[in-house]
């Protein structure tokens, strides 16, 4: 077998094995969770003995290890269960708002992940003078401010003071694409500041890792223009470690949007996912979590892929 294939095919078996060690972190932590889905539903006033019924049909009196492999069972089915809450089918309710969460990344990653390689290959070329101070020193600040404070610090100064654009996020299909841009513009900036600093410093540490190569140092001898030696030599070679970054702060872009669809009040699996934890609404809350593992590793997997691929010495073997 080729080994860029015979890699691909172990880097897959491992994210299903860790998917599968994922589910059962997932439901054991949510079954030691205090609180009761049948009082939450039945109200303080129940009998115990209505309580008893209602745990009883909900499936809540059987052992545990049955209980996560009639889940796991139903997972690989693709049925994802039903809310204790309401009743309702998961898969069905959490299908608009995964988009809804997959709309928002995806703008934030359209901005932020152009913005900051751009930004990277900046620093780069202007390293310890002015413009790589600046650029750093502005993106760290935002990285080490809470999302929640600067979401309500822009909500202020964007929303309430100039009136740009709305201070709460809510979309709906009804609405065209320019008034759901218009909505999400200030999540969107919040995510695209989050993640930014991250993404560009690993592309700047990245490159100026491959500007210390002796090629590097040959081409400079031979009078080739510096922006010229980082996007035809250093760039293409640092591809890896900056494709793995930028998975992972896609993955957060995903996985991480909780606190910013709270504060602005969208429509995603963030904000339905809070609603169910304060309900105790165990399924949904595993359905959740288990959607956010699933992208989380998959994303990783992609990187690691692309990894496998940018190694020539993996694609040409002798």
């Amino acid at each position: 077998m080729h080994p860029i294939l015979k890699l691909v095919a172990q880097r897959l078996a491992l994210g299903f094995l860790l998917l599968i060690a994922a589910s059962v972190l997932i439901f054991a932590g949510t079954s030691i969770l205090p609180g009761d889905v049948a009082q939450q539903i039945l109200g303080q006033s129940a009998t115990p003995e209505a309580l008893e019924n209602l745990r009883r049909e909900l499936g809540l009196n059987e052992p545990a290890l049955s209980r996560y492999f009639s889940w796991l069972g139903g997972i690989l089915q693709g049925d994802l269960g039903t809310a204790l809450t309401n009743g309702r089918d998961i898969a069905e309710s959490l299908g608009t708002r995964l988009a809804n969460t997959l709309f928002l990344a995806f703008w934030a990653a359209l901005i932020s992940v152009p913005l900051a390689i751009f930004l990277g290959l900046l620093a780069v070329r202007y390293k310890d003078r002015w413009p790589d101070k600046l650029i750093s020193g502005v993106t760290l600040t935002t990285i080490s401010i809470p999302e929640f404070m600067i979401g309500y610090v822009l909500i202020y100064w964007i929303s309430i003071k100039f009136g740009w654009f709305s201070s709460v996020a809510i979309i709906n299909d009804s609405m065209t694409l320019g008034q759901k841009l218009n909505a999400i513009a200030i999540p969107v900036m919040v995510l695209t500041l989050v993640v930014l600093a991250h993404m560009m410093r690993m592309t700047r540490a990245a490159i100026l890792n491959v500007m210390q190569s002796a090629y590097i140092e040959t081409a400079e001898l031979k009078g080739m223009p510096m922006l010229r030696i980082i996007r035809k030599h250093a760039f293409p070679n640092a591809i890896a470690p900056i494709v793995n970054v930028v998975m992972i702060n896609l993955a957060y872009l995903v996985v991480g949007v909780v606190v910013v669809e709270v504060v602005f009040a969208y429509p995603g699996m963030g904000q339905y996912l809070v609603d169910h934890v304060a309900k105790r609404d165990i399924p949904v809350v595993q359905a959740c979590g288990l959607i956010f593992a699933a992208v989380y590793i998959g994303l990783n997997l992609v990187a690691d892929i692309v990894s496998i691929l940018a190694n020539p010495r993996l694609r040409h073997p002798k």
